[in-house]
């Protein structure tokens, strides 16, 4: 829930915003639940309006739509994830004042996920349209509002504390809210003598808490470069889909085969190793990239700071999918999750797997976005596909 009590409230005039004056949390259930960390969620959350229609018009044209319906957008499906496998789930972005702010309000308290970002009382939350004539790309056109317009102080009251998973979405990177990401950054590097120091190649040796960053194709050639390389030398753990993957080594100048072969099967994988290998050298951190039916590849260094790692496939579990949207934040809410939970990588992109899995089979018949299932479900889901496996 949102802080709106006056008694613990500063507020700033100028910039319509209110700012809690120390962080909340969800309170855990039990002492067990306690002992995880936090998700906590830089990303922006909007409302999306999807509409099917039968063509993309032309300017001055028209075009028709037999369905159409509503849902929240943007980082949103990531907390919902995270929420569903049982972390305590915070969300520090801004949320505006008006019908849209409501709505994701409302959403927040069915999920039960905790708002403790500001609350912007001179604006709405922001509104995506998605139009979609049943081809694998939508077109979007979005309206920018609260969530989009911080400033470098904005998360000044997020402190996130050891066992917290920090989560950081790439489309925060590229408007004014940018900023407060990268002043939050710059705090948060100003303490790493506390808890470890750096080594003799200037790499910290630690954080008090994970970070985990899944940058956005069509943004990321867009990010300020000095913002880039703060995320690069916070070593965070890199989730991408394939397409973002490629966006992000053409952006840090990683050599790639191009265009990327398809074998007669009609697969891309056979340049994957290439791919996140590649990645993992120049970012010197863990990367997973997300390959849909085929599962996940994950890269993860021989410590931190260093190019040498291993790459490990993690395989996809079966499934009829009847989404229409990614499932890319069900994976990475889950994934950050469990890391949370105190699982290991591997293990974290396994039940991540699973949960997806599950996702695309159940998607909305309207919006077509996959609705993740809880943490029993998936590891239900496991348990079966190992005793398949044994038989």
């Amino acid at each position: 829930m949102s802080a709106h009590s006056n008694e613990n409230e500063n507020e700033n005039v100028e910039s319509g915003t209110t700012n809690p004056t120390a962080p909340s949390s969800a309170t855990p259930s039990d002492g067990a639940q306690n002992a995880h960390g936090k998700v906590i969620s830089l990303g922006e959350v909007a409302v999306n309006l999807t509409m099917g229609v039968n063509t993309i018009p032309l300017p001055g044209g028209f075009a028709y739509s037999e369905n159409a319906g509503t849902s929240i957008g943007g980082s949103f499906a990531t907390l919902q994830a995270a929420a569903r496998m049982g972390a305590r789930t915070e969300h520090a972005g801004i949320i505006g004042n008006g019908p849209w702010a409501t709505m994701i309000r409302q959403a927040f308290d069915a999920e039960g996920i905790a708002h403790t970002g500001q609350d912007r009382l001179d604006e709405d939350s922001g509104l995506r349209v998605l139009l979609s004539d049943g081809s694998p790309r939508k077109t979007l056109i979005a309206k920018f509002g609260a969530e989009a317009h911080g400033s470098f102080d904005s998360f000044d009251e997020i402190r996130p504390e050891s066992n917290d998973v920090l989560h950081i979405s790439g489309n925060t990177l590229t408007n004014r809210t940018a900023s407060a990401v990268f002043a939050f950054m710059r705090r948060e590097d100003e303490h790493w003598s506390d808890y470890g120091g750096f080594d003799e190649n200037g790499n910290p040796h630690g954080h008090r808490y994970q970070i985990v960053i899944n940058p956005s194709g069509a943004v990321i050639g867009h990010v300020n470069e000095q913002l880039i390389e703060t995320l690069v030398l916070d070593r965070p753990i890199w989730t991408c889909n394939k397409r973002e993957a490629r966006a992000v080594a053409l952006r840090l100048g990683i050599p790639i085969t191009d265009p990327e072969p398809v074998m007669v099967n009609g697969s891309t994988e056979a340049t994957m190793p290439e791919l996140i290998e590649g990645l993992g050298e120049v970012l010197k951190s863990p990367v997973i990239i997300r390959t849909g039916a085929s599962g996940a590849w994950l890269w993860e260094p021989d410590e931190i700071g260093s190019s040498e790692g291993m790459i490990t496939h993690v395989p996809a579990y079966a499934a009829k999918a009847t989404h229409t949207q990614s499932a890319g934040g069900c994976h990475t809410g889950v994934l950050c999750a469990m890391l949370a939970r105190g699982a290991d990588l591997e293990d974290a992109v396994e039940v991540a797997n699973a949960a997806s899995s599950i996702a695309v089979s159940r998607a909305d018949s309207v919006t077509g976005e996959p609705s993740c299932p809880t943490l029993s479900e998936a590891k239900m889901l496991i348990a079966k596909q190992m005793e398949a496996d044994r038989g």
